[in-house]
């Protein structure tokens, strides 16, 4: 709410200043580019989406607003100016979080603001150096890492359904089925190591095509215990209106809270609703992301 009342804010004073100097610089910036940085991170960064909505503005080191892509703002600055846009995603998916994503990089320019004339930004970023990325592409049939758990009575299979198929796909996606006899999903990755604790950042970046919801969460694998922790529940979409969504999972206050962990693994729990016969979950580009 805080962050939603400081945009509301900086909105306001922009208006103002509009009325109150008429002849204001203007910065039009258009959506985010993902470009390639193959060479720079450890690990496979794989097929490239991103859903960076927003970029936090600053313009020589003063900060202007958080503001959705496109967007087009006065600015009370003028001459040679150094513009940095940060890109922004909403933090496990809650609109009104909006974090600078720690593991993009920023877009920095040196321009010319003149009074009355637009400038014309279109922001590109990439992963930045160094960042770790372990991926699960999906594109495999035979190497899905993917374990069902106990409970489970359907499992997730690779599928490649070119009704379902995008250019983000590759070669194919994981897919769960839902009937009334299949009707739970309960699974997790392979354990993970390394992963960094002390308030490091941590993202677990998905894809999601689905009409049945998906609560996440994180197991923390101790010496002397396994603990569960549920984190985000990842909506389901209405068949009428469904598409390829991405999400970025903030998973750093779960993995740091436990420092005796020498490893974890993600978790998946999903349950026909119901309301419905038969459902489907489908993912991909599945990412953890961290330094």
């Amino acid at each position: 709410m805080k962050k939603l009342a400081l945009i509301a804010i900086v909105a306001t004073i922009l208006a103002g200043c509009v009325r109150n100097n008429p002849d204001p610089a203007w910065l039009e910036v258009t959506e985010w580019t993902f470009e390639s940085n193959a060479i720079g991170v450890v690990g496979d960064e794989g097929i490239l989406t991103h859903n960076f909505t927003d970029a936090w503005v600053f313009i020589d080191n003063k900060f202007i607003g958080v503001f959705e892509v496109p967007f087009k703002i006065p600015v009370l600055v003028s001459g040679e100016s150094e513009i940095k846009l940060y890109p922004t995603i909403r933090n496990n998916g809650i609109s009104a979080t909006k974090k600078i994503y720690p593991y993009a990089d920023p877009y920095i320019i040196s321009a010319n603001l003149v009074q009355n004339q637009t400038l014309t930004v279109n922001p590109v970023t990439r992963y930045k150096d160094n960042t770790t990325i372990r991926l699960w592409d999906f594109d495999d049939p035979g190497n899905l890492q993917i374990e069902a758990g106990q409970n489970s009575n359907t499992t997730l299979i690779f599928d490649n359904d070119p009704m379902v198929m995008t250019s983000i796909n590759g070669s194919g996606y994981g897919h769960v089925n839902f009937t009334n006899s299949m009707n739970q999903w309960q699974a997790t990755s392979l354990e993970l190591s390394d992963v960094p604790q002390q308030q490091a950042e941590v993202y677990l970046e998905i894809d999601y095509y689905n009409t049945v919801p998906i609560v996440t969460g994180v197991i923390a694998v101790e010496p002397s215990a396994v603990t569960g922790n549920v984190n985000v529940q990842i909506n389901s979409q209405d068949e009428a209106e469904i598409e390829w969504k991405k999400i970025y999972l903030d998973l750093k206050t779960i993995v740091s809270g436990y420092p005796n962990a020498y490893a974890y693994r993600l978790s998946f729990d999903a349950i026909l609703p119901d309301s419905l016969q038969t459902g489907y979950i489908n993912i991909d580009n599945m990412k953890l992301v961290h330094r």
